[in-house]
């Protein structure tokens, strides 16, 4: 890894801001890191600005597969402290790192993102310079089985933001990984309908509710429609008989 800079373990206060210095001193050590939940969601709003705001409290990020060691010089070398229980156990997979300073924690997801389902979030980490493609971020909310209003204002953000499409959110990619798990499918209907339900509890006006509803209709036509794997209609003979989705630690959970 490269020369540590003097001032690199000067965490910043504003988790953005902080999100964006970790991302983009990662890339002068020769490494990739992207980030998600809450600071991803307001970089990808104009200005960092999204429609909706809400606090920010930790920084969520992704890095490649087979990064365990390198990951941890990397927060080493910029000043935070290891969960080292945490990551004895997890290490391999995820790690936690604590801002002691600003009393923040930093999740790192390695090479895949798993809560209550699992994402191939680290195969496309170059298409942003800062965050995961927009596809994998919102569904890392959409696989939320029990959504809270951050959650809620985060998919509503990114759904007023940017627009379905290869340029935007790309619905197809969406689609695909949804037809093929018929649990990501069964949570993303169910995290649709309750949006959706809900949108009108957020004091927006009429034209900004018709964006994000419109979206979100139509995103859920393409996962709905899209042709269904032999897996997937196996499992979805089963259906709710059988949990669909994983129960995610407390501590572990992301912003």
């Amino acid at each position: 890894m490269g020369t540590t800079s003097p001032d690199a373990n000067l965490a910043l206060a504003d988790p953005v801001a902080e999100g964006r210095r970790v991302v983009e001193f990662a890339r002068g050590q020769g490494m990739t890191l992207r980030l998600l939940g809450g600071v991803a969601v307001f970089l990808q709003a104009p200005d960092a600005k999204p429609l909706l705001h809400r606090e920010v409290k930790d920084i969520d990020l992704v890095s490649t597969k087979g990064s365990k060691r390198a990951t941890a010089e990397l927060f080493q070398s910029l000043g935070y402290v290891e969960d080292e229980v945490f990551n004895a156990f997890h290490g391999a997979h995820r790690q936690i790192y604590v801002d002691v300073e600003n009393q923040r924690k930093v999740d790192v997801f390695v090479g895949a993102f798993s809560m209550c389902h699992e994402i191939p979030i680290a195969e496309r980490l170059d298409r942003d310079p800062l965050t995961v493609p927009l596809a994998e971020l919102l569904l890392t909310k959409l696989q939320i089985v029990e959504l809270n209003e951050r959650d809620e204002r985060d998919i509503y953000n990114l759904c007023y933001h940017h627009d379905l499409g290869d340029a935007g959110i790309e619905a197809d990619l969406i689609s695909e990984l949804c037809a093929r798990d018929w649990g990501l499918w069964r949570t993303c209907q169910g995290t649709i309908e309750r949006c959706r339900a809900d949108l009108g509890g957020y004091g927006l006006d009429e034209r900004d509710r018709g964006v994000i509803d419109d979206r979100l209709r139509r995103l859920w036509e393409a996962i709905d429609g899209a042709p269904k794997t032999s897996k997937w209609r196996w499992r979805a003979k089963v259906g709710e008989r059988v949990r669909w989705y994983e129960e995610p630690e407390e501590e572990a959970e992301a912003d």
